[in-house]
């Protein structure tokens, strides 16, 4: 089968909504509000495509660690087309003092599944907060 596809990337990750009280700091934030968790947003576009069913978005915790699908269903496709297409995925589920990579793979109309992209990097959005300096009680200890 022949493919025509191109993919590009915009600056591929950002910080999702501003900090809010709820979402400072560090870890999970499957307690945060989803309109206040800090996300990464994968984006990128085709030239066109040939029987494209969809796509998933690939996470790893390092470049070349273990990659899960993070996009619980498909990102539909257009199917085959001439026409320049632009896909994004919100990722809401990350800990924003880690680093991870990302990739897309695409799914064809037939089932067949074909890495999309090259691996990319999403840097941490935040540092974890400085340990408070310890004090002394009245007596020096």
């Amino acid at each position: 089968m022949l493919r025509i596809v191109a993919a590009s990337f915009a600056s591929l990750l950002a910080a999702g909504s501003a900090v809010a009280a709820g979402a400072a700091g560090c870890g999970d934030q499957s307690k945060v509000p989803a309109a206040e968790r800090v996300t990464n947003t994968a984006r990128w576009t085709t030239a066109s495509e040939n029987e494209t069913f969809g796509y998933d978005v690939y996470r790893g915790d390092s470049e070349d660690g273990k990659f899960v699908r993070v996009s619980k269903k498909p990102i539909l496709g257009h199917g085959t087309t001439s026409e320049t297409n632009k896909y994004e995925f919100v990722d809401d589920t990350i800990d924003p003092c880690k680093d991870y990579w990302y990739y897309v793979e695409e799914i064809t109309t037939s089932g067949e599944r074909v890495k999309f992209t090259s691996v990319f990097k999403a840097k941490a959005k935040r540092q974890p907060a400085a340990a408070e300096p310890k004090t002394a009680d009245a007596k020096g200890h």
